[in-house]
């Protein structure tokens, strides 16, 4: 039973051009962390993602939503988990503010993976085995599927997942999740150094990685492009990911002449919210391909994406939607459409190396890679652990979200 709620505010300043986008000049990595303790003396931890200001009100929003599982077993709270989801994030005194987005749905995220930690440490599992091993049945109870009966109805998503489970790709678990190392290109980084971070992260095995676009001049953009691609040679995957910095008029131009570089991706390229707009730049530069997803904060903008066939690559993320739960509606949702899910990493991959690997065994989704970003690593209680670019599979019960002394 549900004993104790708490939350924390918790901040992690970068310096040094960490972090730095087109957009996000000297982010703080921060994180709003829910804490459920329980009367066996487990504590499940959930966090939400944010970058500094603001953390506080998305903590605030939490404590309310926390406070309405006191005195509740894991084991039913998780049974039907999809009703609880949906009765709190449409809380008549919260909905005016988001609905299903903003400050409250950030709040939701980091109850609803606190939820899926304990749960996941209550059964002595880690959080990817705790989910293959459940039912198609039990998976769609902790699922909110309201807004999408016109895509996916609970039946449907029952034999989604019938259709596409496959323990066989279990086998993933030993040799491990590909990674692409985000960390080399930071917009404030200088030329030099995104040459050497580009020299190091194919060194270490990396096979994709990542440079922030997104400048007032775009010849930078166009010259520090080349450059990495001038680095690794034509075999790796090079992303661009412009932060949604361009408008639409400069996003056509500028994509339509960084084509030459062929990047794998152009990711956010513009305003999160114009679905329209990605519509119509897919369209002009096409057969490059688009990412999106780290600022769509909820699964009817996706389903809206998806329906535009314009995201070529869904990067949602669980610390930034109404977390687990919402993250698995989304990846039906992808999976139904046949693209990719790739996370963004807001939680510094700890949580999403389970969430990929369930993706990948029980929804048929490609093991493509997983976004890793290292900056706070020396903060978790079981970092993530990469090898020669690939993730090796966390073994410890729960999500891998205990961060140290935070109690």
């Amino acid at each position: 039973m549900i004993q104790e709620t708490f939350t924390r505010d918790v901040r992690y300043p970068l310096g040094h051009g960490a972090g730095s986008d087109a957009i996000h000049r000297d982010p703080v990595y921060s994180y709003a962390v829910t804490l459920l303790k329980d009367d066996s003396g487990l504590t499940g931890t959930g966090f939400a993602f944010t970058l500094g200001e603001g953390n506080d009100l998305v903590c605030k929003a939490a404590d309310f939503y926390a406070a309405q599982l006191k005195g509740r077993d894991i084991e039913a709270v998780m049974a039907n988990f999809g009703s609880i989801f949906h009765r709190l994030s449409n809380e008549q005194q919260f909905r005016w503010l988001g609905p299903h987005k903003g400050v409250v749905h950030l709040a939701l995220a980091a109850v609803t993976n606190a939820c899926y930690d304990l749960w996941a440490k209550k059964r002595g599992l880690p959080l990817w085995k705790l989910l293959i091993e459940l039912s198609p049945e039990q998976i769609v109870n902790t699922l909110d599927l309201s807004y999408l009966e016109d895509e996916l109805t609970p039946e449907q998503a029952i034999a989604l997942i019938t259709a596409n489970r496959d323990l066989s790709r279990e086998a993933i678990t030993k040799t491990g999740y590909p990674g692409y190392d985000t960390s080399i290109g930071w917009f404030n980084y200088p030329d030099e150094q995104i040459r050497e971070n580009a020299k190091k992260a194919v060194a270490a095995g990396f096979t994709a990685m990542k440079l922030k676009v997104g400048s007032s001049d775009p010849e930078r953009d166009i010259r520090r492009a080349n450059l990495v691609r001038e680095v690794t040679g034509e075999d790796v995957k090079i992303m661009l990911d412009a932060n949604q910095q361009w408008t639409l008029p400069q996003a056509l131009d500028i994509c339509g002449r960084l084509q030459q570089m062929q990047p794998y991706w152009i990711e956010e390229p513009t305003h999160p919210d114009d679905v329209i707009a990605h519509q119509q730049l897919a369209k002009a530069i096409a057969p490059t391909k688009l990412a999106l997803g780290e600022h769509v904060p909820n699964r009817i903008i996706f389903k809206n994406y998806l329906q535009a066939a314009c995201a070529h690559f869904i990067q949602v993320d669980a610390v930034r939607v109404g977390g687990v739960s919402e993250f698995i509606t989304v990846s039906l949702l992808s999976r139904k459409y046949g693209v990719p899910v790739v996370p963004h990493v807001g939680d510094m991959g700890q949580l999403h190396q389970h969430l990929v690997l369930f993706n990948h065994i029980s929804l048929g989704h490609e093991a493509l890679f997983l976004e890793h970003i290292p900056h706070l690593q020396e903060h978790f209680v079981h970092p993530v652990q990469i090898k020669e670019g690939v993730y090796l599979t966390p073994q410890e019960p729960g999500s891998s979200c205990d961060l140290k002394h935070i109690v």
